[in-house]
Order: structure tokens, then C-alpha cells, then sequence
């Protein structure tokens, strides 16, 4: 069985060749690179939808570095043009709980600061919280265990609020073992939950919402095939691996990415007032 990754940068890297297809580099803290397809056709050899995907590779996303606050920012400074200047954000942390690896998307959605009702809720006394954008939080779990996709839940969810947009947080699959745990992907595309692991769901995107849909996740799985580079046995053919720290690189990455979405969200907000919150 062949894995795809779900990042773009390695699709390119495998592909036969780019076309049409644009890269840039950038980044401080990170190692930014920015890879434009101009629509589908393009993107066909790759797998992936017109759109831009924004990889940002580090050494660690532990919140204990001395860089901490500064990729923070950078990720804040990478998401904050793919959104809309004004209106509700509904952020989705889709994956199980119950399944470590799959777990970033829900485990990210608990450090984001949901403002939606705080218009409503607080007093005048309190201008400056009720000044923050409006925020909606959702963490539905997943088919197994609600009977329902995500991206309908998402979908029941949105209809209801009418974001102008939605970011969509969910655990990736990689094929280098140098970027699992290390590496954010941001995405204008959506995202398609389980495509790395070969359980495709409904996709979370701008033809199906209507509103642009902003997919960041994180490498938190590699095949084995990749891993050891030759064919597993067969009673092994669909296993995926995980690192044994796969608790602390949940919980670190998670963090991060909450973070960088509040400041992407609340540029009024700066990283110690987004810390306290947290």
C-alpha cells in the first residue's frame, strides 16, 4: 500500500515536474517555503487543489525554547494573510481525542480563545475584550464516534453563525522522518481529513463552504514503508508510525499552533496577553 503525504512540499519534491507550479522561500525562525499551484490541472500530478501551501519547517516546536515567542509570531504572520480582515472565524479542531496522534486538531482547539459572545455577555467596562474578533470554537469528533463527518458537523456549525471563514486543524501524515513533529502546513486549499492515511473523508474547502477554509496541521504519523524504506510485511501493509514522545509532541505543537492563531486572529493582542489567556 502507498501513503501520500499531505504536505505539499514533499508532492512537489516527488513529483515528475512542477509546470505551472511556483515556489518561494522565506522565513526567520522558521524555514518558509511557499508553493503556488494556479488551479487544479496543475495540481493534478501532485495531488493537490489550486491554491497556496505554506510550509514552515523548524528544528522543534517545544514551547521551552528560547525562540518560542518569535515562531509564535512568525506562524501568526504566515496565517494572518490567508484570512479576511473582518468578520467571525470558526475554527475547527477536527481528529480523536482518544487516539494521541490524532489528537492535534481537538488538543489545539482548547488554547484558542473563543470571543464569539463577548459582545453580547460583557459590559461596556469591558471595550477592550469586546473589541476582540469573533471566534467560534468546535471540537466534534470524528465519524466513528458522532455518526457524522466533520465537515458536515463543520458545515451544521457554519450555517448557523455565518463565519467569514474557517480554519480547519487536523494531524498530517509525512514521508520524511525529519519533518514529523517539526513542520506546520498552512494551506488556502482546505484540508481533506485522513488523505495521508488512506481514510478519506469529506473535504473542508472553499468550493464546498462557500467561504475560504484554512487548513494548518502537522506531520504526527509516517508509513512504514517510508520510515524503512522497503515494502512491510503483509499483515503490516496499512501501519502507520508515530514517534514514542508522541504525548509531548502533541501537547508542544498544539500550543503553538493555539497561539499562533489567537495573534493571527487578535493582532491587538500580543504574545504575553495570548500566553495569559492560555
Amino acid at each position: 500500500m502507498t501513503y501520500r503525504t499531505d504536505l505539499a512540499l514533499e508532492s512537489l519534491a516527488a513529483a515528475a515536474g512542477r509546470g505551472r507550479i511556483t515556489e518561494a522561500h522565506r522565513g526567520a525562525e522558521f524555514s518558509v517555503t511557499e508553493i503556488t499551484i494556479p488551479d487544479d490541472d496543475a495540481g493534478r500530478s501532485l495531488g493537490k487543489g489550486k491554491g497556496r501551501y505554506i510550509t514552515l519547517e523548524g528544528q522543534s516546536l517545544s514551547r521551552f525554547s528560547d525562540r518560542y515567542e518569535a515562531m509564535a509570531l512568525e506562524l501568526a504572520g504566515e496565517l494572518r494573510p490567508l484570512l479576511p480582515a473582518s468578520g467571525c472565524v470558526l475554527v475547527a479542531g477536527l481528529g480523536n481525542t482518544d487516539i494521541t496522534p490524532d489528537a492535534l486538531g481537538p488538543r489545539t482547539s482548547a488554547h484558542v480563545l473563543a470571543t464569539r459572545h463577548l459582545h453580547d455577555a460583557l459590559g461596556e467596562e469591558e471595550a477592550f475584550l469586546r473589541s476582540l474578533r469573533p471566534v467560534a470554537v468546535l471540537a466534534g469528533g470524528v465519524l466513528g464516534q458522532t455518526g457524522m463527518e466533520s465537515a458536515e458537523l463543520i458545515r451544521a456549525a457554519a450555517d448557523a453563525i455565518h463565519p467569514a471563514a474557517v480554519i480547519a486543524v487536523d494531524a498530517l501524515a509525512c514521508t520524511s522522518l525529519s519533518r514529523l513533529g517539526t513542520t506546520i502546513q498552512i494551506s488556502d486549499a482546505g484540508i481533506a481529513p485522513g488523505s495521508g492515511v488512506a481514510n478519506h473523508r469529506t473535504a473542508l474547502d472553499t468550493a464546498s463552504f462557500g467561504i475560504p477554509v484554512i487548513g494548518i496541521g502537522v506531520p504526527t504519523v509516517i508509513g512504514m514503508r517510508d520510515l524503512t524504506g522497503r515494502a512491510p510485511l503483509p499483515r503490516t501493509a496499512d501501519m502507520m508510525v508515530t514517534p514514542r514522545d508522541i504525548d509531548r509532541l502533541i501537547s508542544q505543537a498544539a500550543h503553538l499552533l493555539g497561539c499562533g492563531i489567537n495573534l493571527a486572529l487578535h493582532p491587538q493582542l500580543d504574545y504575553a496577553d495570548v500566553e495569559a489567556f492560555q
